[in-house]
């Protein structure tokens, strides 16, 4: 059985390796393997025109909204906050593209970090934009470009909550977090300061955000769940080799040669 096709969004950033430095699409590589080992087949997209999404999206199985940049504040209706990042536009909406077509299939989604709170302002849901202020504490990010680890507790009888009873230590690595939740969406964990650290769909199968980082443990169960989800939904699509072959045949030339070719 073919294994599922996950899409992974990706940053739009400045790059250097070797001997270039070069814009770049590019992801920490702890995404593709995590998802990997979990038994998924990944492909990256960058940053596209957002009426490419429905094309994209309609050849994959399940999408993550990877992490990154600040979501551009004015997309909830808000000013920047003096420690809100620049917005990058071109991402902001391609994943908003993106994660919309996937929701109109009911396609897996995981969002993680940055794609979580994506998530939730596409749902009408807004974010505090500078979390230090709100819970008085840098715990949630302690060192710049450095994950850290924090306790999270699952709520019962939500998607995460089985996946992930109790309470555990994540890896952790943002100043931002959901303030508002948007409409269809329930919370499925909490830090003890308060912070929504998961949120879920009660509209669509399997639509989870985390603001942590499950890449980060290869044995992650949000992860295998992802993969699962996604299975499950390319077992139930159109036969992708089927409908290539009808493209196929319909692009090929007029003319056959009568007699085989070597």
């Amino acid at each position: 059985m073919p294994k599922p096709l996950i899409g992974l969004t990706t940053y739009l950033a400045d790059a250097q390796w070797g001997e270039w430095e070069l814009p770049a699409a590019l992801l920490p590589a702890a995404y593709i393997s995590c998802l990997q080992a979990a038994g998924g087949r990944v492909v990256l997209l960058p940053p596209d025109a957002p009426e490419a999404a429905a094309d994209v999206v309609a050849r994959l199985d399940a999408i993550v909204l990877t992490s990154g940049e600040d979501v551009d504040p004015a997309l909830y209706g808000a000013r920047p906050h003096p420690c809100t990042g620049p917005p990058v536009h071109e991402r902001d909406r391609w994943e908003w593209a993106v994660l919309a077509e996937a929701l109109t299939r009911d396609m897996p989604v995981l969002g993680v970090c940055r794609g979580m709170q994506l998530m939730n302002v596409h749902a009408g849901g807004t974010l505090i934009q500078h979390l230090p202020e709100t819970v008085g504490h840098h715990g949630h990010n302690l060192h710049g470009g450095h994950f850290s680890p924090h306790a999270v507790t699952t709520v019962p009888g939500t998607r995460i909550g089985a996946l992930l009873p109790g309470t555990r230590q994540v890896a952790t690595h943002h100043h931002q977090a959901v303030e508002s939740l948007g409409a269809g969406l329930i919370v499925g964990a909490r830090t003890a300061d308060g912070t929504v650290e998961a949120i879920e769909s009660t509209r669509h199968r399997f639509v989870v955000g985390v603001q942590w980082h499950p890449e980060m443990a290869f044995d992650s169960a949000v992860v295998h769940a992802l993969v699962a989800a996604a299975r499950a939904t390319s077992n139930v699509a159109p036969d992708r080799t089927a409908e290539s072959k009808v493209r196929a045949r319909r692009s090929a030339p007029d003319v056959v040669p009568s007699s085989p070719v070597s």
